[in-house]
């Protein structure tokens, strides 16, 4: 019986991307190319953690509601200008 596991970061799509750096701690690294490892187990596609990272930041942000929601335009009860 095969056990597919279901990773929250899906498959991963192809997109224009811009090289940006960053540091962080060894043990986040560590975890990251443990993740990678496991990605590419679970979806047949070798893949490192510099190529996760931008997925699962787009992830982060996507399913933070509180950064949704200051992305809407404000709406007030009194319009500016009287309107």
């Amino acid at each position: 019986m095969s056990t597919m596991r279901k990773l929250r970061l899906g498959p991963l799509p192809k997109t224009e991307n811009i090289k940006l750096a960053f540091a962080c701690p060894v043990t986040l690294k560590a975890d990251l190319d443990r993740y990678a490892s496991l990605h590419a187990q679970t979806y047949g596609e070798a893949v490192d953690a510099a190529t996760l990272i931008p997925h699962m930041l787009e992830a982060f942000i996507a399913g933070d509601r509180s950064f949704r929601r200051a992305e809407k335009p404000l709406k007030t009860k009194y319009p500016v200008g009287g309107e």
